[in-house]
């Protein structure tokens, strides 16, 4: 198998040098070149055709934001941001995966070869799993679009509620995937779960944004927080777990426990956790993801008699979660982003 080219596209001549020779090591990996800035960086993308680029959001001239927009407009092509702003600039990271990154990849602290070798693994498999990625152009202006007419009070017609409650993960991918599914969700929706596989500290940010951009209630779960009808919570911060205790009038426990299969949180556990409490009356849900956190869960709620979806696979950025739940049996459907929310929604809906 062909060698995965990588452009590196950072400012700094030390972290084009550290980033270089840690994408090197890996067998499949190949870096074709190295640009100090956008303009420069252009004109490798057309001459050596990388199949992955890694840019760094601050960068003199045009910024790492402005050139992502750029190449997702124009001649999409899998980009990982690299920066010190993925930590402390939680709203560019945001930004970045709004326009289409595959991901951001915080830089380590200090500039030396010790500290690259530490994140060498992470950051290979990072690459070489976004060049598996399937991208769509970015539309200028689209999420801001489905944002005013999700706030549209108009729109807005009363939702019978049956005393379902639904849960969503998603990880890779997944946060535009989330934010377009609930942009048709109702101000007065079924209590909704989602499990966002985020960076520590992006959790809140992500849920103030979501909160602007659908008519529910958005907030960042926390322990003990009861589950009300036409609330959203997002469950993303990566120290702890989160389960629902009991259903119906359940709350959300957030628990210290060890990653299960690598994950924390666990999309396995809080399925789970609701196929045993909540049976017939879940609805599960996985979208965009890379391995197969989820899976095991998913299966459970359908065996409760619970209603279990997943976002079609040519439409999720990265789509093996999917494959895995069609696989084994484990979700019913896999459906587009906006026929998965009416079929999630009708099941939580009070017919009379």
């Amino acid at each position: 198998m062909a060698a995965i080219k990588v452009l590196v596209v950072d400012d700094s001549i030390t972290m084009r040098a550290l980033f270089s020779s840690t994408l090197d090591r890996s067998n499949n990996l190949v870096v074709v070149g190295a640009a100090a800035n956008a303009d420069e960086a252009r004109e490798m993308i057309a001459d050596l055709n990388p199949d992955v680029v890694t840019l760094d959001i601050e960068m003199p001239g045009m910024s790492g934001i402005e050139f992502l927009e750029e190449i997702m407009t124009t001649k999409p092509i899998p980009v990982i941001m690299l920066s010190t702003l993925t930590q402390k600039g939680a709203e560019s990271t945001l930004r970045a995966l709004e326009i289409g990154a595959i991901d951001c990849f915080p830089k380590p602290t200090k500039a030396t070869p010790d500290e690259f070798a530490k994140l060498s693994d992470k950051l290979c498999k990072l690459v070489a799993t976004a060049s598996r990625s399937k991208l769509r152009a970015y539309i200028p202006g689209q999420i801001a679009a489905q944002a005013n007419l999700a706030q549209s009070g108009n729109a807005d017609a009363h939702y019978n509620w049956n005393g379902n409650v639904v849960v969503i993960s998603a990880s890779t991918g997944g946060s535009v995937a989330v934010t377009e599914m609930l942009a048709s969700w109702p101000s007065d929706c079924p209590p909704t779960i989602v499990l966002q596989q985020f960076e520590e500290g992006l959790g809140a940010p992500f849920a103030a944004r979501l909160n602007k951009a659908i008519r529910p209630i958005a907030v960042l779960a926390e322990d003990g927080m009861p589950l009300k009808q036409g609330h959203v919570y997002l469950l993303s911060e990566p120290d702890r777990h989160g389960l629902i205790d009991r259903w119906p009038n359940g709350a959300i426990r957030l628990i210290a426990r060890d990653p299960v299969n690598g994950c924390r949180p666990s999309a396995d556990l809080l399925f789970s956790a609701l196929a045993k409490v909540g049976g017939a009356q879940s609805v599960g849900v996985i979208l965009s993801g890379i391995g197969e956190d989820g899976v095991a869960g998913l299966a459970a709620i359908r065996r409760s008699g619970g209603l279990t979806l997943c976002q079609n696979r040519d439409g999720a950025m990265f789509s093996e979660a999917v494959e895995a739940a069609m696989a084994c049996g484990a979700a019913e459907q896999q459906l587009p982003l906006a026929d998965l929310a009416q079929s999630a929604l009708a099941r939580c809906a009070l017919h009379v």
